[in-house]
């Protein structure tokens, strides 16, 4: 079970004013409706799913994402929000969420992929696509557009924005707020940025601060659980084994001295997944090895567990929007 900051639980109340019975809904997560914005204070992620579920029995929750999104502030979310705030650009401010996501998160992981329109901010969350987790979802992707605006000194939105699940009963709201196309039912959760707009000083950038509160954050991450070690090592291990083939979740459990099913546990426990791990595995070193001209395509296809190119070049446009042979390119 993975756990996700109060912050947001007591967000997502207080916008929806009147609609519902704070009080109570509050409550059903052991929150009191009178308390202070702890963004340190953890939710199981469960709970935080049914208590989004509580509420959609009370009210029309499908704007309630955009809201919430609306209202987020960079203060709240204590030195990660300074720290977005003082970030040179935007691209640095959403290198943060990418490198500190764990401290207010454990069910969501955050990547920046560059890409030949642009560069994609990833969203990963496994799990049941269940209304909770839809809305949360929804909420993290706007919430970040909200954030991005408040620094940027032009009128920030993506270039599109996609999400894994089924589309509401309208998506009117999402394009108004977004303020570009919403795609429901794609293969992952993730908007895609302009190379401008990342480029673009933030209002209150700020080198000194940065590095102070990176130092700080730094700090921060080195005191919280074993996520990265078990992250970094098992993708570590799925590397030394594609050559091999594709690695089978008991063989890497074994290599870390576990058993397949302490393995899952554990992962499970961090809102990770072996799939997941592996993937992101080939992928990274497949971009790193098209940057090396003295790599070729079958070669590259060999090094990331496939046994045909032609199911390496699928794999890597369903990554990446692009050919390897396009991706390359883009690089000249």
């Amino acid at each position: 079970m993975g756990q996700v900051t109060s912050l947001f639980a007591r967000k997502v109340v207080g916008v929806a004013g009147n609609a519902v019975d704070a009080r109570a809904v509050l409550d059903s997560v052991g929150l009191d409706v009178d308390g202070p914005l702890d963004p340190k204070h953890m939710l199981d992620d469960d709970d935080y799913y049914g208590m989004i579920e509580l509420m959609a029995e009370q009210m029309d929750i499908t704007p309630l994402p955009l809201i919430v999104g609306e209202a987020m502030r960079t203060d709240e979310y204590g030195a990660l929000g300074l720290a977005w705030k003082a970030a040179p650009n935007l691209l640095g401010s959403f290198s943060r969420v990418a490198r500190y996501w764990r401290l207010w998160t454990s069910v969501t992981q955050y990547e920046l992929m560059q890409t030949s329109r642009g560069m994609l901010f990833v969203q990963r969350r496994e799990g049941l696509r269940r209304l909770g987790l839809r809305i949360s979802v929804e909420a993290t992707m706007a919430s970040a557009v909200s954030l991005g605006r408040q620094v940027s000194p032009r009128p920030f939105s993506p270039i599109e924005v996609c999400f894994r699940h089924p589309a509401p009963r309208t998506i009117e709201h999402h394009e108004a707020y977004f303020g570009c196309p919403v795609f429901f039912g794609a293969d992952r959760d993730a908007m895609l940025l302009s190379h401008q707009s990342l480029s673009e000083p933030n209002i209150l950038g700020d080198e000194g601060i940065t590095a102070f509160l990176v130092s700080h954050l730094d700090q921060e991450l080195a005191q919280i659980d074993d996520t990265p070690a078990l992250h970094t090592q098992t993708k570590g291990e799925i590397a030394r084994a594609l050559s091999e083939g594709l690695p089978k979740m008991g063989d890497i459990a074994r290599r870390l001295g576990l058993s397949a099913r302490s393995f899952h546990r554990r992962l499970a426990e961090h809102g990770l997944s072996f799939q997941t791990l592996t993937e992101e595995t080939r992928r990274e070193i497949a971009t790193a090895m098209l940057q090396e001209e003295r790599y070729s395509l079958s070669e590259i296809a060999f090094l990331t567990g496939y046994s045909e190119q032609s199911a390496f070049n699928r794999a890597f446009k369903r990554w990446m929007g692009v050919t390897p042979a396009t991706y390359r390119k883009s690089l000249g």
